[in-house]
């Protein structure tokens, strides 16, 4: 255990995130009743080793006072190659903090240089890739209101933000004036908006007044949400975009008026 250091090259920065449910100290109860289930990923240096993957885990056993720890030792690997690794380890784990993720993302496309390179190295969608790094464009107020119990969706709601509005006062300005609005509202507003800050307070009224209310319908023949005289307009208008709406279950969110027309 003493031969192994943190690397610079993990892409986990913030130990904080995660911990709502299960801090380091839970887990070393944990990895002390049922043993340590995944070894931590190492870069061999001469003597020593680099930990890339496996942050928590290892910080878990030196609590425990652990002198040797099951580890994957990797050799002959550059930096960017231990920064990907790291990545993938973590990505698809919810404890990752999103900034965390968007900084990796970024070191790894300013060497790559395309998103699609980026996506087939750590195996994430291209969108997922550009929401994370657009985080990086938030407003530092706004980025120390991330956690990950954000989820997905708050992710999209808040890099769209980032997108569409560069400037941190205008960021932080129409995060108060949504704040209150379903996300699906929340992102309707966003888009709508098309980044003119000016827009932001008449379509927050029109929010308020029901017009972007979303429902969810099981098949649309017999959606009670939708008035009988405007079903067939929109069942002809979802036909005619059908190839941006996903429509293998039946299952169509509608976007539309009040609930009384």
């Amino acid at each position: 255990m003493h031969k192994i250091s943190i690397s610079e090259h993990n892409v986990r920065k913030n130990l904080e995130a995660g911990s709502e449910d299960s801090n380091i100290e839970d887990l070393a109860k944990s990895i002390n009743e049922q043993g340590l289930l995944n070894p931590i990923t190492v870069v061999k240096r001469k003597a020593t080793y680099e930990l890339i993957a496996g942050q928590r885990r290892f910080l878990a056993c030196q609590l425990l006072g652990w002198e040797a720890i099951p580890a994957l030792i990797r050799s002959d690997v550059n930096d960017i190659d231990a920064k990907v690794i790291s990545l993938i380890e973590n990505v698809h784990r919810s404890d990752l903090h999103p900034l965390d993720k968007g900084r990796a993302y970024k070191e790894i496309y300013q060497v790559y240089g395309t998103y699609s390179r980026v996506s087939k190295v750590t195996g994430v969608s291209i969108p997922t890739v550009k929401r994370y790094m657009l985080l990086l464009n938030l407003a530092p107020s706004i980025q120390d209101l991330l956690t990950t119990s954000d989820g997905p969706a708050g992710i999209c709601t808040l890099s769209l933000l980032a997108k569409l509005f560069p400037d941190f006062e205008d960021q932080e300005y129409v995060l108060e004036r949504i704040s209150g609005f379903k996300q699906q509202v929340q992102e309707e507003i966003l888009k709508r908006s098309g980044g003119d800050i000016n827009e932001i307070d008449l379509l927050v009224n029109q929010a308020l007044g029901g017009c972007f209310n979303v429902f969810i319908c099981q098949g649309l023949k017999y959606c009670p949400n939708i008035p009988d005289e405007c079903r067939d307009e929109v069942i002809q208008l979802i036909g005619k975009y059908k190839s941006t709406i996903t429509s293998s279950s039946e299952v169509t969110s509608v976007t539309g008026g009040s609930n009384d027309g």
